[in-house]
């Protein structure tokens, strides 16, 4: 599968335009996008896009018709390491939605130990809420550093009250302040403002009022465990007790920190920022079940396989769609996309009960890894790791030069052992490359020569060895 780059031209700069509007971009456009950044697996990046692409759709339906389109969950089957988290990560920061990893197995049913399946959602909320304070924050920094430089300003040279004058009797005082010292006071401001954006003022101290650290917070669920409550103390107190506050020195630069925060927080309307969140959450928000597998099971009367359908039997209202409670608000969970994975070696999706398995309409199989697409991802992605290790070792002032033929034997090596040993896919050329390059990153700062050309007897010479012996390489590799 390959790209042109006249076609990731124009997406590139319309996505750098309007990063946030996805009305315009077909889903053709959305598996180009993908392709920048996961090398392969092309039904899967279709099955995504689709269903980013009738969320587009759906909102421009009907109120009536859009409440009764529901998201067509994706499930997809493949080994570790062939780009499922990529695929779906990537899909969510293209379209600016809430994304969630979780594995199922971390999961119990009700009324054992462990996490309850609606703590998914709760973390969801978390997450869009934080998304959308980053972004109010982003249209205020400015104003907020306004105000924080003039507060700022207002400690270094405090704005002194006009002195009265004895006024004879029958006559009011009048302020004593004439145009030179006024002037005087505005060149002096205005010095200092100079002064403290090119950080000549940074070590200087001042005294400010910041909020005096509480209790520390702490999380308790009804009936599960602490990590999972609802009710945030650190929440309630602030309320009770109100906020204290005590003076501290802290030098200037530590302080126009302290007071951009201040302003943020000043700045932005929480109330907003939580119901946006939630409708965010609501109709954009993307859940991702990792090794969904490893609760697939039918009940046999004994052994996990009872916990692992009382998970599937939990996790199945929430995908369906159900309202959640959360410290935000409440939470459908109705348009809210689902994908899951696992690699399904020992078990088979049609071992998951029906009602779970009817909730995921949409299979796509991922197809292993070999050695031509090992070649492809060391190079094509944006986060190509030869490009990440050249410009690692590139701040040492080493010159990382990587030929055809060292890269081709790198991707034969990635290839064998993983025939040889346990398939990870992709995720064996990072030990691959740590293994290569582990003289040069030691060395680096003391290199007398400062470019190193990667070939193919560069790569058989520091590898070939250990990629023969099978019980080494299951250590080292």
């Amino acid at each position: 599968m390959t790209t042109s780059t006249t076609s990731l031209q124009p997406l590139e700069n319309k996505l750098a335009d309007s990063p946030l509007n996805l009305d315009e971009m077909t889903p053709r456009q959305i598996v180009e996008e993908l392709d920048r950044h996961v090398v392969g697996q092309r039904k899967a990046k279709r099955a995504v896009a689709v269903a980013l692409r009738n969320r587009v759709r759906r909102q421009k339906l009907k109120p009536q018709m859009a409440e009764e389109i529901q998201p067509k969950n994706i499930l997809m089957i493949g080994s570790t390491g062939v780009g499922k988290t990529e695929i779906a990560r990537r899909l969510a920061r293209l379209a600016n939605s809430p994304f969630l990893k979780v594995e199922a197995s971390k999961f119990t049913e009700v009324g054992y130990v462990g996490r309850d399946v609606e703590s998914i959602i709760r973390d969801l909320v978390d997450i869009s809420v934080d998304m959308l304070r980053q972004e109010k924050m982003a249209m205020v920094a400015k104003k907020a550093e306004q105000n924080a430089e003039e507060r700022l300003l207002d400690l270094l040279l405090p704005p002194s009250s006009p002195k009265k004058r004895k006024a004879p009797k029958g006559r009011k005082t009048t302020p004593q302040r004439g145009a030179p010292i006024l002037d005087t006071f505005n060149k002096t401001r205005e010095k200092l403002r100079r002064q403290l954006r090119e950080g000549k003022l940074d070590h200087r101290n001042v005294e400010l009022e910041v909020p005096e650290r509480g209790f520390p917070s702490f999380e308790i669920l009804p009936g599960q465990g602490i990590e999972d409550m609802d009710i945030n103390i650190k929440d309630l107190l602030p309320g009770i007790l109100g906020t204290r506050k005590r003076k501290r020195k802290m030098p200037v630069e530590e302080a126009i920190e302290c007071l951009i925060m201040e302003e943020e927080s000043r700045l932005i309307d929480m109330e907003q920022v939580t119901r946006e969140a939630l409708d965010r959450v609501e109709n954009s928000g993307i859940v991702f079940i990792d090794e969904i597998d490893k609760i697939a099971g039918r009940e046999t009367g004994q052994g996990p396989e009872i916990s692992r359908e009382g998970v599937q039997r939990d996790i199945l209202p929430i995908i369906e769609g159900t309202t959640v409670s959360t410290r935000h608000g409440m939470v459908r969970t109705d348009h809210i996309l689902f994908i899951a994975a696992g690699a399904f070696h020992v078990s088979k999706p049609s071992d998951m009960i029906p009602e779970l398995q009817g909730r995921f309409p949409v299979r796509v199989e991922m197809h292993s890894l070999g050695k031509e697409d090992f070649i492809r991802i060391l190079q094509e992605p944006q986060n190509a790791l030869v490009k990440q290790y050249r410009d690692l070792l590139a701040t040492e002032g080493v010159r990382l030069k990587f030929l055809k033929s060292g890269i081709n034997e790198i991707a034969h090596f990635a290839s064998v052992v993983n025939e040889t040993t346990e398939n990870i896919g992709a995720r064996r050329l990072h030990t691959i490359m740590e293994a290569l390059l582990e003289d040069i990153s030691f060395d680096a700062p003391d290199l007398p020569k400062k470019q190193v050309i990667i070939d193919a007897n560069y790569v058989k010479e520091k590898l070939a060895n250990i990629v023969k012996d099978r019980d080494l390489s299951r250590y080292i590799l």
